[in-house]
């Protein structure tokens, strides 16, 4: 409270809490050892699947996943898809968000404990920062300590370290969208294009601001999913849970062994803080859910060594579920529902859209024809008597060798079919020729013969036939006439 003249007014402080700087102490275990499992197979996927190579033929890139941006085509190993398959790129949309769904129903976020890319670089970044300047208590005390040539030593190497780590994955990010040898060499020795320096001069700035300094404050306020999970959990998902029943009273263990002796309750938890210390953002997980918690389980790891040193039963925080910690008030055992409507609808959902993109996958063809009616103007009338529609057919080829295509019309009597750039054929259809991995424009006319009047809008068909396999592509559109 302060005074303002002859009037008191009541200073509630700060609308919100200034952030304190988190310093994670190292810590072994189950899942810290599970972290490094996932932090390392997906560094490693990250930065030698571009190298892996993949033989396609002559005339096809070699590189076995590549976002090819100039011709328009994405490899992945013997896949290939073109533009117009962006329904692929929807379903793995589909198909990551529902397992991204069913894994929180299951584990609550243990995409953001484990493999969300901010949290793999931030372990990483730590990892390095714990090398260089040491664990918890030196880094705190590196802070408070004036500035001497061990610290700016050691803060120049680390800053180096993490600018060095940024650059190789800003520079790995842009060996996806080209060959990664040829831009390997062409970029250290200052012949890549101006673009890749670009983008990986971004993706290095944003690399080393995010897991070097922003670290939990992208999964507190930047990330927008922990807002959405807390919609989509339920009271029968494991989450990382300090165990109520088990923990309190707190006490030392010389205070819990005179309660003991007086015949009083005294809780497993001693308050060593030791669950706060090892988290990546800061929570003190016997407060209940939090927004931090991203359900690494480090507090798990961390208690369960205090409980083992102390001679007290392991899990004292633990993966539980709200449903389970209220069994327990009741006397109740713990029971665990994996397989319940929920979980079973994302499931089924999951084996759908599989399903779905694998058929799709195996009945691709390798050829396909557009089109597109000229619409200025819908028809006009030929010099002979009949109707003409113009089209512009566009075939794909997506094959690694030409590939001709025999092109017939139906659904107008009489009609005719004719092209500048179309050769005909001995049996009345038009021949194209398509080159390998390309496609091909190709402008037609139509004309119906001079006693035939079409109607205002007849459906029309146009047929390619590959002529080596027999594989159909049929497109079906519109004749215009006077009526």
């Amino acid at each position: 409270m302060v005074s303002v003249g002859s009037e008191e007014i009541y200073d509630e402080g700060p609308l919100y809490e200034a952030a304190k700087k988190v310093y994670p102490q190292k810590v072994w275990g189950t899942y810290r050892r599970l972290k490094w499992i996932v932090l390392w197979i997906a560094l490693g996927v990250y930065y030698i699947l571009p190298f892996i190579r993949w033989n396609r033929g002559p005339n096809q890139p070699s590189q076995a996943v590549l976002i090819d941006m100039p011709h328009s085509r994405f490899y992945a190993f013997f896949i290939e898809l073109w533009p117009q398959e962006v329904y692929y790129f929807t379903g793995l949309l589909i198909l990551a968000a529902l397992i991204l769904f069913l894994s929180n129903a299951l584990f609550g976020r243990v995409w953001c404990g484990y493999a969300c890319p901010q949290t793999v670089w931030t372990d990483l970044f730590m990892w390095v920062e714990r090398v260089i300047e040491g664990d918890r208590r030196n880094r705190i005390k590196l802070d408070g300590e004036p500035w001497t040539a061990d610290k700016i030593i050691k803060r120049v190497a680390k800053h180096a370290a993490w600018l060095l780590i940024a650059l190789f994955t800003g520079g790995a990010a842009m060996l996806y969208f080209v060959d990664a040898p040829t831009l390997m060499r062409e970029f250290f020795t200052l012949e890549a294009p101006f673009v890749a320096y670009l983008w990986a001069g971004i993706l290095t700035f944003t690399t080393y601001s995010l897991a070097g300094h922003m670290r939990e404050q992208v999964c507190l306020y930047m990330c927008p999913w922990p807002r959405i999970q807390a919609a989509l959990t339920d009271t029968e998902a494991l989450n990382v849970t300090y165990r109520v029943d088990r923990g309190e009273p707190r006490m030392s263990v010389k205070d819990a062994a005179k309660a003991h002796a007086h015949g009083q309750a005294a809780g497993d938890c001693i308050d060593c803080l030791q669950c706060v210390a090892v988290c990546p953002t800061g929570v003190d997980i016997r407060l209940g859910a939090q927004l931090g918690c991203i359900n690494c389980g480090l507090c798990v790891d961390a208690c369960d060594a205090v409980m083992t040193k102390i001679k007290r039963p392991t899990r004292l925080i633990a993966y539980d579920t709200d449903e389970n910690r209220e069994r327990r008030k009741r006397g109740g055992r713990n029971v665990y529902h994996l397989l319940r409507p929920r979980t079973i609808l994302y499931a089924v959902l999951i084996a759908l859209t599989g399903a779905i993109m694998l058929y799709a996958l195996l009945t691709r063809t390798s050829s396909h024809l557009s089109v597109l009616h000229v619409r200025a103007p819908l028809y006009t009338q030929a010099a002979e008597g009949g109707v003409r529609n113009g089209y512009t057919l566009r075939f794909s080829n997506k094959l690694s060798e030409p590939t001709d295509f025999a092109l017939e019309v139906s659904g107008v009597n009489g009609a005719v079919m004719t092209s500048v750039v179309a050769k005909p054929r001995p049996d009345g259809r038009l021949g194209v020729r398509v080159d390998p991995d390309g496609t091909l424009e190709v402008p037609v006319y139509v004309t119906t013969p001079p006693n035939v009047t079409p109607a205002a809008s007849t459906p029309i068909t146009f047929t390619a036939v590959d002529a080596r396999t027999g594989e159909r592509s049929v497109v079906t559109d519109h004749f215009f006439g006077p009526g």
